[in-house]
């Protein structure tokens, strides 16, 4: 049976299966709670925040992420939040949080670029002229993270991109600097170490989208590898610096090349800011739900990622202030905001305080939520990954469906009960995307099995802004901070508030409903996906698909008890669509032997994603161990690359899969991916003591 012959009767089947409550919107928050959110939130109260924030040049450990660590905490107590604390986790590059190997903290002073001009016909020194380049006062951006003091006047050499010994071939770069279109750490070994090269000069662009080098005035934030034992400067150009230093290297010139750079690491700490709203039930208040961001980034670094740091503290704000007031009942759970570094600081928080990992029962996670037009951001809704289903995804997309239906009224017809615009913002429909799920920030962290924290994702893409100096506050859209807060604030709270008293009368329905109004459209992406695959292979991908949808409603025990005869609401459905994907396909049948039908399970330590943010933690372990490079790493799916393949094959180790069972679902995720691919890795995981066979 071919897969696009069953679109009209797989839609028919749904249908027919939704329960009669799923048929009507149930509101998951009462008028109200929705009106109160609505009227309490401000975008520009938010910007007046992101304003502060991009000032500061918020490196990992650096005074200016300290500075804005105390201009969140200072924000928080002024709002009248609980527990506000900035917590300290030691960082000196020996210690490690699960799989992250901690960073030093790097801080820098002075960073100037200047070219040294020859007057003609003048001999003496005091016939030099200095023109500057960059300038590290003017526009921190300009100096690569991970920098070293040094002061040096040498020639510039144009090597290309710089990552390949032939880009060096007849070039003499020793003691002197590079002028490298590939970003800093990619070179830094090559140039410094290979062929002595004093410094890097990188015009390294920014991140592929459809404005890619379009914008040739973009200087992008810069790198260079924090471990790396060849230490050196960096300096970051725009495109049209870069294209003139070439023009004239080209013809035959020589540019000589002043750097001074006063910075380093030195040990110092992970700083994380947490502030909390205390929960009214005695026992459910120890449970958690987590208002999640990254304070780190460059400055000014506003879209990415001032804009949801500000937000979840707008909604702080606004929930606390409601609450106060009694317009809003306090939840049962608590409600706790974190602004750590990104990425490794939510594994420092997580593994140095495991009795706070162990309250969280969600999160909701905010990075880049406010991009205005200039920014041509698209806004979305990103749902978790396939090894950990869950309800709270579809809740979250259930309150940017409202908004995305009452801003898009308002903006064809100019009337709305709930626009949700803000007095400086636009007045454009929202326009959020329900989203697969996609890698790159702290949602990463939470929902990596070793933790297994469902995390909602909310956040913008592409955004053609992201990480240069034109990332800056002016352009924010109030309006899109207001919206982003409303979905996040709405969801937390609905989260927060779900107990087991209202569960057989209210809130199971609504959600059952949700998940059965929601599944079509799931559904319709994977038979989007599977008409490029044949019969068989899309055969071997429903299971999961179907296995991830029961899951989906199960989830919903892990926060309330549900009544003994609750599945009879959603069973049917789900029964349905079970039967009808499967009937007709041919799935695999033969006996698994051997290592393709062992079960594997992932250790208790080290806890966290393998890949992390400086450090590899596989690759490190694998090269100690012998462990050549698994080809699923660099292998690319139809829908995700080695990165996705590998975070999900180790999280679907979870004891009760096989190497067989573990490749079908990361395919239904990503595409059809080798078995012999999956068990390869799945060893070399077991060698450096990550996974383990069942026994």
């Amino acid at each position: 049976m071919r897969v696009t012959g069953i679109v009209a009767t797989a839609a028919t089947v749904a249908a027919a299966a939704l329960p009669c409550f799923a048929q009507q919107r149930t509101a998951l928050l009462a008028e109200k709670d929705v009106a109160a959110l609505a009227n309490e939130l401000s975008g520009e109260a938010a910007k007046r925040n992101l304003e502060g924030l991009a000032r500061l040049h918020r490196q990992r450990g650096s005074a200016g992420f300290h500075a804005a660590a105390e201009l969140v905490a200072e924000r928080a107590r002024a709002y009248g939040l609980s527990d506000v604390a900035i917590l300290q986790f030691p960082a000196d590059g020996k210690i490690f949080y699960g799989t992250q190997r901690s960073r030093p903290a790097w801080d820098a002073d002075e960073g100037e670029l200047e070219e040294v001009k020859q007057a003609k016909g003048v001999s003496e020194k005091s016939g030099e002229t200095t023109v500057k380049i960059a300038s590290y006062g003017a526009m921190p951006i300009v100096l690569a993270e991970d920098s070293e003091s040094a002061e040096v006047t040498a020639e510039l050499v144009d090597v290309g991109a710089g990552t390949k010994e032939s880009d060096y071939a007849g070039k003499d770069v020793k003691g002197k600097i590079v002028l490298v279109s590939a970003q800093p750490g990619a070179v830094q070994d090559l140039a410094v170490e290979k062929f002595g090269a004093a410094g890097i000069v990188s015009y390294a662009q920014n991140q592929k989208t459809a404005w890619w080098g379009e914008d040739e005035n973009l200087i992008r934030w810069g790198h260079l590898e924090t471990f790396s034992l060849n230490k050196t400067f960096a300096f970051m150009v725009s495109l049209k610096t870069a294209r003139g230093l070439r023009e004239r290297l080209a013809r035959g010139e020589t540019i000589q090349l002043h750097a001074v750079v006063k910075a380093g690491q030195h040990a110092s700490n992970y700083e994380v800011v947490t502030a909390t709203i205390p929960g009214a039930d005695a026992k459910l208040k120890e449970e958690e739900i987590a208002f999640s961001c990254h304070l780190d980034h460059q400055r000014p670094g506003a879209n990415d990622n001032a804009s949801g740091c500000v937000t979840i503290l707008e909604v702080a704000r606004t929930l606390q202030k409601l609450i106060a007031e009694g317009k809003l009942a306090r939840p049962a759970r608590t409600i706790r905001c974190f602004w750590p570094p990104e990425i490794e600081g939510t594994l420092a928080l997580l593994n140095g305080k495991p009795e706070l990992a162990r309250r969280v029962k969600a999160a909701v996670h905010m990075d880049m939520v406010g991009g205005g037009p200039a920014t041509k951001a698209v806004f979305h809704v990103t749902r978790g990954p396939m090894s950990l289903p869950s309800f709270v995804h579809d809740v979250a997309w259930a309150f940017a469906e409202f908004v995305n239906e009452q801003s898009y009224k308002f903006a064809a017809t100019g009337s709305a009960e709930y626009p949700l615009v803000a007095p400086e913002g636009g007045k454009e429909p929202l326009r959020a995307e329900y989203s697969a799920y996609t890698m790159g920030s702290d949602h990463d962290v939470y929902q990596d099995s070793s933790f297994g924290i469902p995390a909602i994702y909310l956040n913008d893409w592409p955004d053609r802004y992201i990480h240069t100096n034109f990332d800056a506050a002016a352009n924010i859209d109030t309006t899109k901070l207001k919206r982003a807060a409303f979905i996040g604030a709405a969801s937390g709270y609905f989260l927060a508030r779900l107990t087991s008293a209202d569960m057989p009368k209210d809130h199971l329905p609504a959600l059952i409903g949700l998940l059965s109004e929601h599944r079509p459209a799931r559904f319709g992406e994977w038979l989007h996906r599977c008409e490029s695959l044949s019969a068989v292979g899309c055969g071997e991908m429903t299971r999961p698909f179907v296995s991830q949808e029961m899951a989906k409603v199960d989830s919903i025990q892990w926060f309330a008890t549900v009544p003994p005869d609750w599945r009879q609401m959603e069973w049917a459905h789900t029964t349905a669509l079970e039967t009808h994907l499967l009937s007709g396909r041919a799935l695999r049948t033969e006996i698994l032997l051997g290592d393709y039908g062992k079960l594997w399970e992932r250790r208790p330590q080290p806890k966290g994603p393998l890949a992390v943010f400086g450090y590899d933690y596989f690759s490190e372990h694998a090269k100690a161990a012998g462990v050549a490079t698994p080809k699923l790493l660099s292998y690319e799916g139809l829908w995700g690359g080695g990165e996705e393949y590998a975070y999900e094959v180790l999280n679907f180790a979870n004891g009760k899969k096989n190497t067989q069972e573990i490749r079908d679902a990361v395919s239904a995720e990503y595409g059809p991916v080798p078995v012999e691919m999956v068990l390869e890795y799945l060893q070399a995981l077991e060698k450096i003591g990550v996974v383990e066979r069942v026994k």
